[in-house]
């Protein structure tokens, strides 16, 4: 199996380690490839982007590691860009500007009903709890629809090449406020597939939610990368690491999902285009 990493966040952001660490790594594991997508600087005071004043020193940091290494692996420039209408930098613009390979497109915060209010989707379930309280006063299905309408309007607007953890409204959720068989919420979820696949972007297998046990199921899971297969979206493996040892974790294991689901093939990155590979 042809092994990579296209998803990976190094200590300019909150990542764990500097990205020759990464790098050493991956030759260890005998990757083909290993791509950085530190969180890229945002508008919005977060605690876990880059900082705008390291953005250069960044993208010529990657650039110089790809010459270093370039007779053991392929080492790639990106960033993870978060989507937020209104307020973050344009995709293609950033992607021109850094010289990006590629483009990971996320959404972390959902801006809110309430003006200058963003709830943030990831780390502690506080903020899930609250966000949920405050700025929807307990509605959930209001507050899943407003995240997949900025799904959706991230990859019409934006057309990332990779679309990032497509279904992590789900991880704090842990099956308390909404069941993913609703038919309401397989609605949404269908709608993401047909703007999906009017585009040329990539959904990511995203393995993180397992192996740091926030999720008992990859973003997206079985019943999502079916529909994918149905609707031939091409998909990818990431392990989204932040450290080192987490390059691999769970990879074979999203593998045997997409064969289970249809698929016999991935896309990955190779000098300067999207290729397929068999799993």
């Amino acid at each position: 199996m042809t092994y990579y990493s296209y998803h990976t966040h190094t200590s300019y952001c909150d990542g764990k380690a500097k990205a020759e660490a990464f790098i050493k790594r991956a030759i260890e594991l005998q990757m083909k490839a290993v791509g950085f997508s530190s969180h890229a600087p945002f508008p919005i005071e977060v605690c876990w982007n880059m900082d705008e004043d390291q953005l250069m020193n960044y993208v010529n940091e990657i650039k110089s590691l790809s010459v270093k290494y370039q007779e053991d692996i392929d080492v790639y420039l990106s960033l993870e860009l978060d989507y937020i209408p209104g307020i973050t930098k344009p995709f293609a613009q950033m992607k021109e500007a850094c010289s990006l390979d590629y483009t990971i497109g996320s959404v972390h915060l959902i801006k809110s009903p309430i003006e200058n209010e963003f709830l943030f989707l990831d780390g502690p379930d506080t903020n899930y709890t609250h966000g949920l309280e405050c700025f929807y006063q307990g509605d959930i299905k209001k507050m899943v629809r407003d995240y997949y309408a900025q799904i959706n309007e991230m990859i019409i607007q934006e057309k990332p090449d990779i679309i990032g953890h497509i279904d992590k409204i789900k991880m704090n959720n842990k099956g308390r406020y909404f069941s993913e068989d609703e038919k309401w919420y397989q609605d949404l979820l269908n709608e993401t597939i047909d703007v999906i696949k009017e585009t040329d972007c990539i959904v990511e297998i995203n393995t993180r939610g397992l192996y740091t046990k926030k999720s008992k199921l990859f973003y997206p899971d079985l019943n999502f990368a079916k529909e994918c297969k149905k609707n031939q979206i091409p998909v990818t493996i990431s392990t989204d690491a932040h450290h080192p040892d987490e390059l691999l974790l769970y990879f074979n294991e999203a593998a045997e999902m997409l064969k289970e689901s249809g698929y016999d093939s991935v896309l990955i990155y190779d000098k300067a285009e999207w290729v397929n590979v068999g799993i």
